[in-house]
């Protein structure tokens, strides 16, 4: 009889273990999940991630540099927003975990000329800011601004899936003189645009912007408002537009970031 009740007991306490193991495991996985946001300007980037809970059911934390975690690995994606100095200690950690196999999203600003003076960045970027007039190929960027956004890669999961594009766009690649395309896109108004970003290295194209400047009457049309990059064993994810909240609130652009974060590459 106190045979019997000690392998019940035992029988008993293994189960236990058993669930308490795979709880464990349960919520190991979740951790694997989760999204970091890492910004210096928050009300977009809480915006974003109530909008990853709410239609994706995605868990993510908004953090500043100085709260960065000390290891990065865990998370299925890292999301940059950052519009001032990224510190060269946020600068290495972006890098190594995304060369280790990590999802980078990188969102407007964390290309622009302020990011010239880090180390790295622009070369593990594959890309580069001229100096000089805009005319001439120099970098420029310029807010308030009225710009078209439209669809480079038609068959691409970021800039297709539950995209609602609400318009067709005349749009053709200034650099290559290829001729006109009706593509589908959508307009940002109030936001800002960056012009004559120069590609070092290959990558695949999302997004191309067009842009009327309103002094001029020049339009530019240019292939860099949205890209992918393999690097090392990871990704970088690029979107030009986020200029203020009101970017991300139209339902075209918040669904291609949303669909950046769960691309599976």
């Amino acid at each position: 009889m106190s045979h019997r009740m000690s392998a019940n007991a035992a029988h008993t306490m293994l189960k236990h273990l058993l669930l308490l193991t795979t709880a464990l495991l349960g919520c190991h996985a979740l951790a694997a999940d989760d999204v970091l946001i890492v910004a210096d300007e928050f009300p977009a980037m809480e915006q974003l991630a109530a909008a990853l809970k709410a239609e994706d059911a995605i868990p993510s934390r908004v953090v500043a540099q100085t709260n960065l975690p000390s290891h990065l690995t865990g998370f299925s994606a890292v999301i940059v927003y950052i519009h001032g100095n990224l510190q060269a200690r946020t600068e290495q950690a972006l890098i190594e975990y995304t060369r280790d196999g990590g999802k980078l999203v990188l969102l407007h600003h964390s290309i622009s000329s302020g990011k010239r003076k880090n180390a790295q960045w622009f070369r593990f970027l594959g890309i580069t800011l001229p100096e000089g007039d805009v005319d001439q190929g120099g970098y420029k960027w310029i807010e308030p601004a009225t710009l078209d956004l439209v669809a480079l890669e038609p068959s691409h999961f970021i800039t297709t899936h539950n995209v609602p594009y609400p318009k067709q766009i005349d749009w053709r690649d200034e650099q290559t003189g290829d001729p006109v395309r009706r593509l589908p896109g959508f307009t940002l108004h109030e936001s800002e645009v960056y012009l004559n970003h120069v590609f070092t290295e290959p990558r695949t194209l999302l997004l191309g912007l067009k842009y009327a400047d309103p002094k001029s009457g020049r339009v530019w049309m240019q292939p860099h408002a949205g890209w992918v990059k393999a690097a090392a064993r990871g990704w970088i994810v690029y979107l030009l537009p986020g200029h203020s909240t009101k970017d991300f609130e139209h339902p075209a652009y918040r669904r291609i970031v949303l669909n950046a974060v769960i691309w599976k590459p």
